[in-house]
């Protein structure tokens, strides 16, 4: 293989992220790289992420370019891959996790304490709309879509229309990190007072194969292998576990972080109604018996299944339910 192509969404997001991650592999395996962009239903659709139910929106078309020959290798943001397993796909790596926190970006340097009551806060998603309502039920929560300049662009943009202008919005740190834009950011939001989406912050590269093993050329695999990040595999895993255990799309108002220390992995998740008047939380951990990623692995899957099923017991399935989201 001398040309690897690599399918990614059209965004700017999409491509720095996509770029920077092919110039690796290109590099490790001494191939050169083609970005194909695809359109994704996501990408054209105008309605709410609640709306379009989320699941597959971002990267059912990119996974039909990749089993039809379009291009040998997709990069997704992972908190957009669906947790059910695609025919013929498999997840080859899963680079190192960047920051998983959101952010805050307001007018006047505004933080989320010291924003005005009634202040118009910006975002599209249901997690953060529960998250902003529970802790200020004093603000007004707008449904945004658009990429992420637009949505800055109604914060700081002087010209923009009175009735769209926002006093802040929330974003994905690592989005904007991608970007250059974190001359944006007023304050970055404590991941443990806001919890992310599963898998936030982090890539899923998929290409075709079966049974685990991607049908690639084996420089081209091997690099795969050197930038997957076991730790990162291990917690996205939990995470989406999780997210697959409950039932829940990525537009469940649904929190999950998991993260390795002392010889732990730690998996914690909270549901949330969409009106920010009632959450749940679980916690536990489950021990690692070695270093590797089977080990992580395995603990992983022990973790998250305690956390749905403590969960499920104490009626999150009722809040993440898409009755309940409405």
């Amino acid at each position: 293989m001398t040309v690897l192509r690599v399918g990614t969404r059209g965004s700017a997001l999409a491509l720095n992220q996509t770029r920077d991650i092919a110039e690796r592999i290109g590099t490790k395996a001494g191939v050169e790289i083609e970005i194909v962009p695809v359109t994704t239903h996501g990408d054209v659709s105008r309605e709410s992420l609640a709306s379009l139910g989320g699941t597959g929106v971002f990267t059912g078309a990119l996974r039909e370019a990749l089993l039809a020959g379009e291009c040998d290798l997709v990069v997704h943001s992972l908190k957009d891959l669906p947790t059910t397993p695609a025919d013929g796909i498999v997840l080859a790596a899963v680079p190192r996790r960047a920051d998983r926190r959101d952010a805050l970006c307001a007018r006047d340097g505004l933080t989320f304490e010291t924003l005005p009551a009634g202040a118009r806060v910006g975002t599209g998603s249901p997690r953060r709309i529960a998250q902003v309502r529970a802790a200020r039920p004093d603000v007004q929560v707008v449904d945004i879509r658009g990429n992420v300049d637009s949505r800055l662009a109604r914060v700081y943009d002087e010209a923009t229309d009175a009735e769209r202008r926002l006093d802040a919005v929330v974003l994905a740190a690592a989005g904007l990190g991608r970007l250059g834009r974190t001359d944006a950011v007023t304050e970055y939001l404590d991941a443990n007072a806001w919890p992310t989406a599963p898998g936030q912050g982090a890539l899923a590269l998929e290409t075709r194969g079966s049974e685990g093993r991607p049908d690639l050329d084996r420089t081209v695999a091997r690099a795969l292998t050197a930038i997957d990040h076991a730790t990162t595999r291990a917690c996205v895993t939990a995470e989406r576990a999780v997210l697959a255990g409950l039932e829940a799309g990525c537009s469940a108002p649904l929190a999950a972080t998991a993260l390795v220390e002392d010889g732990l992995l730690f998996v914690s998740a909270t549901a949330y109604r969409l009106d920010g008047t009632a959450s749940i939380t679980s916690s536990h951990a489950a021990s690692l018996d070695s270093p590797g990623l089977p080990s992580l692995l395995e603990a992983a899957n022990d973790a998250a299944a305690r956390v749905v099923a403590e969960l499920l017991e104490n009626g999150a399935g009722d809040l993440t339910s898409a009755g309940a989201a409405r």
